[in-house]
C-alpha cells in the first residue's frame, strides 16, 4: 500500500514510484535535485493565491531553491498539469532549469505525450516558453496556455545531463 506522503531523493531507484504516484512536487535548491514529495491529492491554485503567495515567498526568501508542482489529472494518464511553480529572490536559472528536467523526466518515466501549463505570470515570456520548448495551446483563449508535446519522443539530452547530475552527486 502505497504512503500518502512520500519523499524520494533518487529517481533512479524510484522510477515505479514516480510511475504510480500522480501528484507531485520537484524539489531542486542550489541547482541540485534535492527531492520529489508525493502528495494524495492534486494542487489546486487560485489566482489570488498565486499572486499573494508566489510574491511573499519569492520577495522574502533569498534562497536559491525551487519547487514545481504537478499534476496527472484523472482521466488523463497521458498527459502532466505543471500547476505551480514557487522560487525565491535567489533562484538561479541553473535551478529553474534543473526543476524543468526533473519534470521532463517524470514525464518520460510516466510515458506522458505531453505536459500541460497556464502561465499568469506576465514577466515569462512567449519567447522564453519556446526556447523551453513549450508552444502556445488554445490560442483563443484569453489566458497563456502552452503544451510541451513528447508523444514518445523524449529528448535523450534531457536524461544525459540528469544522469551526469545524480552521478557527480552520488
Amino acid at each position: 500500500m502505497a504512503k500518502l506522503f512520500e519523499t524520494i531523493t533518487d529517481i533512479s531507484a524510484n522510477v515505479e514510484t514516480i510511475r504510480n504516484r500522480r501528484y507531485g512536487v520537484i524539489e531542486v535548491t542550489e541547482g541540485k535535485f534535492t527531492a520529489i514529495h508525493f502528495r494524495p491529492w492534486p494542487k489546486l491554485i487560485s489566482a489570488a493565491e498565486a499572486q499573494w503567495l508566489g510574491g511573499w515567498h519569492h520577495g522574502r526568501l533569498k534562497k536559491d531553491h525551487c519547487l514545481m508542482y504537478y499534476n496527472q489529472p484523472l482521466g488523463h494518464t497521458n498527459f502532466l498539469a505543471l500547476k505551480y511553480t514557487v522560487s525565491s529572490f535567489g533562484t538561479t536559472y541553473k535551478t529553474f532549469r534543473r526543476t524543468c528536467l526533473i519534470l521532463d523526466e517524470v514525464a518520460k518515466i510516466k510515458k506522458t505525450d505531453a505536459i500541460v501549463a497556464e502561465v499568469s505570470n506576465t514577466r515569462i515570456s512567449d519567447r522564453f516558453m519556446q526556447r523551453m520548448g513549450w508552444e502556445q495551446h488554445l490560442p483563443h483563449s484569453k489566458k497563456r496556455h502552452f503544451i510541451k508535446r513528447f508523444y514518445g519522443d523524449y529528448p535523450e539530452a534531457m536524461s544525459e545531463e540528469l544522469a551526469k547530475e545524480l552521478i557527480a552527486a552520488g
